[in-house]
């Protein structure tokens, strides 16, 4: 399991770099994955505790971040 943290950057050993196609896309680990999947279940049924919104709000950022790096890379293949 990930442990509770509220700085992105304490999670970037929790990302990998796999080929999808003909791109090479940063993805999370599968625990981290699954840790953000289940953050969000509770989210949904109002059960998060202070702690764990940090946690999810950390987890979000990141993907924020290596979703646009992603979209960019890809964007910039396409215009080659």
């Amino acid at each position: 399991m990930v442990s509770i943290l509220n700085k992105p950057s304490s999670l970037v050993h929790e990302i990998y770099i796999e080929k999808v196609a003909r791109w090479k896309l940063f993805k999370f680990s599968e625990p981290l994955q699954q840790r953000m999947e289940q953050l969000l279940e509770t989210k949904k049924a109002e059960q998060l505790m202070a702690e764990e919104i940090a946690e999810l709000d950390a987890i979000e950022e990141l993907d924020r971040i290596f979703t646009h790096i992603n979209a960019m890379m890809a964007a910039q293949d396409v215009n080659q």
